[in-house]
């Protein structure tokens, strides 16, 4: 009886380590079918889920008051699982390089529980190599085993989407890969048990590896020529959205939309290339560029704040700036690298300050991770200036009338729509400075 037919049959454990955006669902999905160990060494993150809070708010209503998930923080307990996956943040530094501290340390934590015939799955993002020239030693050192021949690895690349109600987990075809195939065998049937969709079994981890980096660097790519053109498009003075929706006609042209690329994914994995790239001999022409597009974009949309401000003859330093939207898109709570706080910095460069309200985000969390105070929609009064920097679906349907109110009593009323969700006749039609990408 392999290990698969032992989670099936309730005989073995399967432990989650990491319960972020990707470990907490993973966790609840397999919950239903085998026995789950969900740890994370944040205390604080363990008790919340054991209270049925839901802190990622991508979970169905209830889920964690039903899931018979073992929630913990106490390492020990990983010595009743045998097959772990490993699903803990992989950021970059300060310098844009790969930032691998966390899955280290959850490769010595693992390390320190493997036992003979256990199956380690990791599912954090990673250039092309990390898994086989990274992790493994890691693991092998600790546990004084040999992978290959005491215990088995296999990678299986995250593709969950915060905030997304339609490409879930269970419906997205999922990529598994293994040190061999008999540990291809085991991953691809026990990712079976809770994807629906399907697995596809990569013919490498490294491929597993470079196919999770790339599908990101593609979305960048491509959103990074959107902003790119919205630039050109601004100083051609022709509406962007205008010329995309003409240009959407055609059936082969990519649907894609300019706006602030942050979170932990899209914004994150293009430098994990193209620091394998370098470290290859090969330097990136088109990913990085990309990258330093989509990163400048907090910067550019502040200084058309102020030129709108100076060009309307208005005193940068009584101005009230709203800014409805923190999260790093719409619809979900993840705050992680952001880019609302690079508006937010440059403006205040010009000694502005800002309102800024987002009821999807946790204001604790915003505070400690970039001192920012949050208002309620109760602050978004008086203002001369609003920002829609993330259209959570709770402001999509607001009408010029609603956001007439949130303007003091003048002529001049600026409004910034970032992702040009609204419709920009309606509100140039009653008076409104209106911009957008």
């Amino acid at each position: 009886m392999n290990i698969y037919q032992k989670l099936i049959n309730q005989k073995e454990k399967l432990a989650v380590i990491g319960l972020g955006y990707v470990g907490l669902p993973l966790a609840i999905a397999f919950s239903k079918k085998v026995q789950v160990i969900g740890f994370d060494v944040n205390e604080e993150k363990i008790k919340t889920y054991k209270n049925g809070i839901d802190i990622t708010g991508d979970l169905e209503t209830g889920a964690l008051e039903k899931t018979t998930v073992e929630f913990t923080s106490e390492e020990d307990k990983l010595d009743e699982a045998n097959f772990y996956i490993i699903a803990v943040p992989t950021p970059v530094n300060g310098n844009k390089l790969p930032d691998l501290h966390f899955v280290e340390q959850a490769s010595r934590l693992v390390g320190r529980h493997l036992k003979r015939d256990s199956v380690v799955v990791y599912e954090s993002t990673v250039y092309p190599g990390v898994t086989e020239e990274i992790c493994i030693p890691i693991l092998e050192e600790v546990s004084g085993l040999k992978c290959g021949i005491d215990f088995k690895v296999g990678y299986s690349p995250e593709r969950i989407n915060p905030g997304d109600k339609i490409h879930k987990l269970d419906n997205i075809i999922k990529i598994v890969s293994g040190i061999d195939d008999e540990t291809l065998k085991i991953v691809a049937n026990v990712y079976e048990i809770i994807v629906d969709a399907g697995v596809h079994r990569a013919e490498t981890i490294k491929v597993a590896e470079a196919a999770k980096v790339i599908e990101n660097a593609q979305r960048d790519i491509n959103i990074a020529f959107m902003n790119e053109l919205s630039m050109i498009f601004a100083k051609m003075e022709i509406d962007t959205q205008a010329v995309l929706r003409a240009a959407g006609t055609k059936w082969n042209f990519l649907n894609f939309k300019p706006g602030l690329v942050g979170g932990h994914c899209i914004g994150i994995d293009p430098y994990y290339l193209t620091y394998k790239a370098e470290g290859s001999g090969y330097y990136s022409k088109i990913i990085l560029a990309g990258r330093q597009v989509n990163d400048s974009m907090g910067k550019y949309i502040a200084e058309q704040i102020i030129k709108i401000l100076v060009r309307e003859k208005m005193n940068l330093h009584s101005t009230k700036i709203g800014i409805i939207g923190f999260t790093y898109k719409e619809n979900c709570s993840d705050i992680r690298n952001t880019k609302v706080i690079d508006i937010i910095d440059e403006l205040k460069e010009y000694g502005i300050t800002t309102i800024v309200v987002d009821p999807n985000a946790d204001a604790d969390e915003v505070y400690r991770e970039y001192d920012i105070e949050l208002s309620d929609d109760r602050a978004l009064q008086d203002l001369n200036v609003v920002v829609v920097a993330v259209p959570h679906e709770q402001y999509t349907n607001m009408t010029v009338e609603d956001f007439d109110k949130l303007f003091a009593k003048q002529e001049k009323r600026i409004f910034l729509d970032i992702k040009g969700t609204y419709n920009r006749k309606q509100f140039e039609n009653e008076g409104y400075y209106y911009w957008s990408l």
